[in-house]
């Protein structure tokens, strides 16, 4: 096929043609009224004539361009509409007013680029639940950062996923086929630190029978992640430093340096800021590290994940269970001070108490017990979380139970709505106001 030699854009294109109609449109009238005045006639009616054929012309060029640009814009749309991508406009029943017609494709171009970006976030991060805005753009952060060899900070609190967001930047970057090596630095005792990150030479000290490689020479060519960094030791994060700065890692009892290549990622659930006007974090370490900041947001700050949360912990279980909408919204109520880590395991402890479905009797005292207050509706709602502000509470809860709906209706949107007592475009509404993947209530097959 023949290339074009030409690359025009719409935003060129029309002006151009409306230009050179208006041009056309004042040569012709010029031309009529000289001719007329020389001829001593009257060219007042033959410039509305010529008036009313080219404004007809101009108007069957501009429908004809309207009709060109946004038929497919149109189909678009209302296929979308049908496939459930994005939900029906209520300005299809108002008229088709053009400040309607912009205002729905706007809303359809917004829904279907959130669905987009959700799917190619479960694509390319199906370890990690991101429905959440919040999420959502710490897993553009990651693409992002990946594919360089900038040195991460991941920091948040205890359990909020910092060893998951480290393993997906090393899964999508140039080092993905090299070693992944972890340590704590909390949980290693600071007179061993040193020897596992940097290894030793054989006699270095009582017990060294041999020599052994330290967690750098083993992840050469890949990626380390320090995790709990801010409780190293300051003479430890000095030799840290010189090994980012020239690439190269001294033994325990070594003669020479060894150099190595790799990726660092640490992380902490401590703010090092703080840490280093206080003086217990080396500054310069820190700026260092500190080349491309990521920020974990706390569980309860993304309540709209924990239904996904409890989906995925129920999926890898062996025991079969779901989870009753009086428990879910006890779930979503609930502060979550352990993040992630303490939603797995309630679930997990729930579960063994049930027999299919989790109750609010089986989940710990502190959720279903002393810690709740039962609302007039049912609702449950954690003493700590008294003080939020009450419009953002109900939302969240009402985002619960349309969440917990859906899936009980593998995703039918009709069926959801008869549970819920509420016509199915109020359904919708509430669907995209809060940004719900219909798509992820739906069972699989087999399933």
């Amino acid at each position: 096929m023949k290339k074009s030699l030409y690359h025009l854009k719409l935003y060129i294109i029309i002006p151009l043609i409306f230009s050179g109609l208006s041009i056309l449109s004042f040569i012709g009238a010029y031309r009529i009224a000289a001719g007329r005045i020389q001829a001593g006639v009257d060219p007042a009616p033959h410039l509305l004539l010529w008036g009313g054929l080219f404004g007809g012309f101009t108007f069957v060029c501009g429908l004809f361009l309207i009709r060109a640009i946004l038929g497919p814009v149109e189909k678009f749309v209302v296929e979308a509409e049908s496939l459930g991508v994005a939900a029906p406009n209520d300005s299809k029943q108002n008229g088709p007013s053009g400040k309607d017609e912009m205002a729905r494709y706007t809303t359809v171009f917004r829904q279907v680029s959130e669905v987009l970006n959700r799917v190619e976030a479960r694509k390319l991060f199906p370890e990690i639940v991101a429905q959440s805005k919040a999420m959502r753009q710490v897993l553009s952060q990651i693409k992002r950062v990946a594919p360089t060899d900038s040195t991460v900070l991941i920091t948040g609190e205890s359990g909020t996923g910092k060893e998951l967001v480290a393993d997906s930047i090393h899964r999508h970057s140039q080092r993905s086929g090299k070693r992944f090596v972890k340590i704590n630095c909390a949980a290693i005792p600071e007179t061993l630190l040193e020897s596992e990150l940097f290894g030793y030479e054989k006699g270095a000290f009582t017990g060294a029978a041999a020599r052994k490689p330290g967690k750098f020479e083993q992840a050469n060519g890949g990626t380390v992640f320090l995790d709990e960094i801010g409780d190293m030791p300051l003479e430890t994060q000095a030799k840290i430093l010189r090994v980012l700065e020239e690439k190269e890692v001294d033994r325990l009892g070594g003669m020479r340096p060894v150099p190595v290549d790799v990726r660092v990622v640490a992380a902490s659930n401590r703010n090092i800021q703080e840490m280093v006007d206080n003086n217990e974090f080396r500054e310069d370490l820190f700026f260092r590290l500190n080349v491309f900041p990521i920020q974990l947001p706390p569980l309860r700050e993304r309540p709209e994940d924990i239904p996904f949360l409890v989906e995925a912990f129920l999926s890898h279980s062996d025991k079969e269970a779901s989870v009753s909408p009086q428990a879910m919204h006890i779930l979503c109520a609930h502060p979550w001070h352990g993040n992630v880590r303490e939603l797995r395991n309630v679930v997990e402890s729930a579960m063994l108490y049930s027999q299919k479905t989790v109750e609010p009797e089986h989940l710990p005292p502190a959720l279903s017990g002393s810690m709740a207050i039962p609302t007039p509706v049912g609702v449950f709602i954690s003493r700590e979380e008294e003080s939020l502000d009450l419009d953002y509470r109900l939302q969240e809860l009402e985002k619960g139970i349309l969440v917990e709906a859906l899936k009980r209706s593998d995703g039918v949107q009709a069926q959801a709505a008869r549970l819920l007592g509420i016509k199915e475009r109020s359904l919708w509404h509430r669907v995209k106001k809060y940004g719900i993947d219909v798509s992820r209530m739906r069972r699989k097959p087999g399933n």
